[in-house]
């Protein structure tokens, strides 16, 4: 099969969908892959790298879309859009439930779209998001933390304080990989951390973990109530895979919470966890809102773009390889964590989630499938 992968254009997203090294997995098995020129350049994988491991470099988009199978990372930006064609496999993250206008385009475009975030595992876990949940985590405590200083308009609170002074108080709202994460950098740095979380087995393997370190408490109104105006740094990890965040931070919490305070949203590319936040790239990161930074950066793991490019990919190339060798239609039937990555498909909405999200009709994955397989599909 011919696979393209494009040069990411989202502002300072320097990953790449293949290393070099799974390029030479996918030759070795006969495909033939295409990269456009420079995609890993700033990372540290060359043109060179990528033709010594098999892969045919083209020095222009148009060629990489040509190809029946195209793996990227970020979801299409409108340039890229254009290029899509019917009936195309594209593989990367679409985060489609915030976004009706890029929904709309790919089903005109009738391409076949697989989403990494909603790709599940036998345990029902998310094997491709995982790797960026722990690096947005971990990065979620050093961008606040940076946030918290007074260039950035924070109000000049250390995370772990100094001897004589004490800590920062951190409030991470959610138990789930990126809270976690969060939590684990936050105490690793002395901060005096509080998690929230609604699954009671959740916060008491939580505690079970870091024991009383880490402050677990059930969340609900009241307790966000409690905790947000005490926050010096508050980092939003809500996953509801597929779904729209919920919008558990209301604008009147903001008023509560200390000028200067500091919240990272780590849920934005799901349309963010509250109803000031919105998304802001590297190149400006922060804004305020009543008195609160707002640290709303969309790709958040692409500041490390060489530790998460080798995370993403390590996950990744075993499906790459699943939808070159069998064929898309194959893979998805024979993988039902990997069909229910699928939410679009020859202009059909194929993910619940999106649809609810978007009030769009919704069609189950293999009925589109199997529809796709014997030739219905208008």
């Amino acid at each position: 099969m011919d696979i393209g992968v494009p040069r990411e254009i989202k502002n300072h997203e320097y990953r790449v969908a293949l290393t070099p090294a799974g390029v030479a997995e996918l030759t070795a098995a006969g495909h033939r892959v295409s990269i456009e020129t420079l995609a890993g350049r700033r990372i540290g994988f060359s043109d060179d790298d990528y033709r010594a491991s098999g892969a045919t470099l083209v020095a222009d988009a148009e060629a990489v879309y040509a190809c029946p199978l195209v793996v990227k990372v970020k979801e299409p930006q409108p340039g890229e859009v254009a290029l899509l064609h019917d009936g195309q496999v594209l593989f990367t993250y679409l985060h489609l439930a915030p976004d009706a206008v890029l929904t709309r385009s790919l089903l005109e475009r009738r391409i076949v779209g697989i989403a990494y975030e909603t790709v599940t595992d036998r345990n029902g876990s998310l094997p491709l998001l995982t790797p960026m949940s722990e690096i947005a985590g971990r990065l979620s405590i050093q961008a606040g933390a940076g946030a918290l200083q007074m260039a950035a308009g924070g109000r000049g609170v250390l995370l772990g304080g100094v001897p004589g002074v004490g800590p920062a108080r951190v409030l991470v709202i959610g138990g789930g990989v990126v809270g976690t994460q969060a939590a684990r950098m936050a105490l690793g740095l002395g901060a005096d951390v509080t998690l929230l979380d609604t699954s009671l087995v959740r916060l008491r393997q939580l505690d079970e973990l870091y024991g009383p370190r880490l402050h677990t408490v059930y969340s609900d109104r009241a307790a966000l109530d409690e905790y947000l105006p005490q926050a010096d740094l508050v980092i939003g990890a809500v996953l509801l895979p597929g779904h729209a965040a919920p919008k558990l931070i209301a604008r009147r919490h903001l008023s509560g919470m200390r000028p200067g305070s500091v919240f990272v949203d780590v849920a934005i590319d799901q349309g963010g966890c509250a109803e000031t936040s919105r998304p802001t790239t590297h190149s400006e990161p922060v804004y305020e809102e009543e008195g609160v930074v707002h640290y709303c950066v969309a790709n958040m793991p692409g500041a490390v773009a060489r530790t998460a490019t080798q995370a993403l990919t390590n996950a990744t190339l075993p499906y790459v390889l699943k939808l070159a060798n069998r064929g898309w239609c194959k893979a998805l039937r024979e993988d039902a964590g990997l069909m229910a990555g699928l939410n679009v498909c020859f202009g059909q909405l194929t993910h619940a989630g999106v649809a609810a999200a978007l009030g769009h009709a919704f069609v189950s994955p293999m009925q589109a499938v199997e529809l796709t397989a014997i030739g219905q599909v208008a």
